[in-house]
């Protein structure tokens, strides 16, 4: 098959396009014919080797850990996908090795749920990883309820924009910080835009004189302490991008596999509660060039990696 892959750490500039011998299919696994891979920045983080000290790599990696595509062939133990069954998923396990930029991805069934109906293979492939750390942040870290305030980070981007969709569905006020043209895809998703700079603090204060109820940090560092400061006496703070939230008496999250959750999302997506915007799509052997699309930013959606098979 043919795959990106890297055979040492680095930038997009180590990414090479070339042929891969065919995944092989566990008990617990099915194959699965690539339609659609999204890029999120963990993809060219990992690939850095920021996480060489919890994640081993089995190199050459074939990265990427967001896929839609169709199940061709089942493991022998798998009752929940048959051939043809059209999937979304995070495919993610403990060691970097066979992702998902690549014409097939042997994927656990643990990663795996249907993909919405009402997304094609691009949005389907921009929704599982952002998807699920807004929902398992949302739901499970925050707790967020009806008729409170969320505070949502870089809520324009990936996860950002995922969170608002779903804090406003669980029945939630959310406040909204962005930039620039971002502010105006917030105010378009239902959340109260605030733009950062000097005054963000005092800016969410007006909206929020009491504090709210729950902030969703995205982006660490000043955004992460001024979270903490914009809390309502009993509010809670859960943070993907700073560890240094446990001390201020928050949550740290790492988004995971989940099979019910992302059923639950593609419910969403089927119900009109969730939409993925994609902004840029690339082809699969100009995997460099989306990921350096990714690392620049400010596309205001998913950028995605296709796979064209031709029937």
């Amino acid at each position: 098959m043919k795959a990106i892959s890297y055979s040492r750490y680095g930038g997009p500039e180590v990414l090479e396009f070339g042929e891969h011998p065919d995944p092989k299919v566990g008990p617990d696994m099915v194959l699965v014919k690539v339609r659609a891979a999204a890029v999120n920045p963990v993809d060219w983080k990992v690939q850095a080797g920021y996480m060489d000290t919890a994640m081993d790599a089995v190199f050459p990696v074939v990265p990427g850990w967001d896929v839609s595509g169709v199940v061709v062939q089942p493991g022998i133990a798998v009752t929940e996908f048959g051939v043809g069954d059209e999937v979304m998923g995070y495919v993610r396990e403990d060691v970097l090795w066979h992702g998902t930029f690549a014409e097939y991805v042997a994927a656990p069934v643990r990663t795996l749920a249907r993909k919405p109906r009402s997304l094609g293979f691009e949005e389907a492939a921009g929704l599982p990883l952002a998807g699920l750390t807004a929902y398992q942040v949302l739901t499970r870290a925050l707790r967020v309820r009806p008729g409170e305030t969320v505070l949502v980070h870089a809520a324009s981007g990936g996860v950002g924009s995922m969170a608002v969709q779903i804090a406003r569905h669980l029945g939630a006020r959310v406040i909204g910080a962005a930039r620039g043209s971002g502010e105006e895809r917030v105010r378009e998703l239902g959340a109260e835009p605030v733009p950062y700079g000097d005054g963000f603090t005092r800016r969410v204060k007006a909206l929020a004189p009491h504090g709210v109820d729950a902030a969703f940090d995205t982006l660490g560092g000043q955004a992460l302490k001024d979270s903490a400061n914009l809390l309502a006496p009993e509010g809670r703070l859960a943070s993907i991008a700073d560890g240094e939230v446990v001390g201020l008496g928050g949550r740290y999250c790492w988004v995971r596999p989940d099979p019910a959750d992302l059923a639950a999302l593609a419910e969403l997506a089927d119900q009109g509660v969730l939409a993925v915007r994609v902004a840029k799509t690339f082809p699969l052997e100009q995997a460099a060039e989306a990921q350096r699309a990714s690392r620049e930013g400010g596309l205001g959606g998913k950028v995605v990696v296709t796979v064209d098979w031709t029937e």
